[in-house]
């Protein structure tokens, strides 16, 4: 119990330091998630209409997924050196795997019959693609997304010991000066941040889901 209370005086002495290690927090995950989005939405699709380059990609970036993520921050400030660029690539190295794979088999699995009613329809790739394949493979891309924000921003958490900004800071801090308050405190912040995400995401899973299939 005291300790606990020990860390409810350390946010509220330190709340300045705390909320803006969360602000540096949702500023790097962000800007990682962002990229992550695009880049696993963009070859997902081109994987998903060019059946040679699937297993090379997809092999590529499991073998990236298996590198634990320590040994790639350790290779990384090797070549780009420490700080939060080190930090955005690896974010996005380890966390583009679900984006790619859930978009990938998301397009693959529409139902090839709503496909050739479609092209039978005279429906141009770009429309089928956009209006078609996309909106029914969103809920599968929902479920990556979702995957990859959680893994992304509990990632974030261990990017301050390469010289990153975010709560990671404070977890840090806590361990090299041997204060478990303070790594408690930044470890419960990222928790909640992740959980928060998480529950708001599954929301909007929820919605899609509904829309598109008429299922709660």
């Amino acid at each position: 119990m005291e300790f606990l209370e020990n860390v409810w005086i350390l946010y509220e002495t330190r709340s300045t330091f705390f909320l803006r290690l969360f602000f540096e927090h949702v500023y790097l995950s962000g800007i990682a998630i962002i990229v992550i989005s695009f880049i696993g939405l963009t070859l997902g699709i081109f994987i998903s209409k060019n059946e040679g380059a699937a297993p090379i990609v997809l092999n590529l970036v499991n073998f990236l997924y298996t590198i634990p993520s320590i040994a790639l921050f350790g290779f990384l400030v090797s070549i780009t050196g420490i700080g939060n660029k080190t930090a955005l690539i690896a974010l996005i190295l380890y966390g583009i795997l679900p984006m790619i794979r859930n978009t990938y088999v998301g397009i693959r699995e529409v139902d090839p019959q709503i496909i050739e009613a479609a092209i039978g329809m005279g429906t141009t790739s770009r429309q089928l693609l956009f209006k078609i394949q996309l909106p029914l493979a969103m809920p599968v891309i929902i479920a990556g997304f979702r995957t990859m924000v959680i893994m992304t921003i509990a990632l974030t958490g261990i990017a301050s010991f390469i010289g990153a900004g975010g709560l990671g800071v404070a977890i840090y801090r806590g361990i090299t000066t041997n204060f478990p308050e303070m790594i408690f405190a930044g470890s419960i912040l990222v928790a909640l941040f992740a959980i928060v995400t998480d529950l708001f995401l599954g929301f909007l899973e929820k919605r899609i889901n509904v829309k598109i299939y008429g299922k709660k």
